[in-house]
């Protein structure tokens, strides 16, 4: 994603907004043991973030299976889970958008899916003047 991202600035400039990898939405100082609880805070870490203009803010996610089964047996708990940070991010005034892994098996599909994805997105908020494929 980031090095179709990168090709983008490189053909357009830097007007477009940074995509940035690895965005923590919470900083929690404490260890596991020190918080008592099991696992990373819902909704720690984000893939990539990118900030837009208007105060826009969309959150990129590239699901692996982790997302939504447990040894590889889908889990309704889980999907639910993630739908419910979904919506807590959303209430909290970003727009979340899903890749599925899936879609990242062949790597010249995916190149094409996301760069169709960001040239779309940047279109649609006055980024790019027209559809460049």
């Amino acid at each position: 994603m980031f090095q179709v991202y990168a090709k983008l600035l490189k053909e357009h400039g830097f007007q477009l907004p940074a995509l940035v990898p690895q965005v923590y939405l919470h900083y929690d100082p404490y260890t596991r043991a020190q918080r008592k609880t099991e696992g990373p805070l819902a909704r720690q870490r984000m893939d990539f973030l990118m900030l837009l203009r208007g105060r826009r803010r969309v959150v990129i996610e590239i699901d692996g299976i982790q997302h939504y089964a447990i040894k590889k047996q889908a889990s309704p708990k889980l999907y639910a889970e993630m739908v419910a940070e979904d919506r807590e991010l959303y209430l909290a005034g970003y727009e979340v958008v899903r890749f599925g892994g899936d879609e990242f098996r062949s790597a010249d599909s995916a190149r094409a899916t996301v760069r169709e994805f960001f040239t779309r997105l940047l279109s649609v908020h006055g980024y790019l003047a027209e559809s460049k494929s």
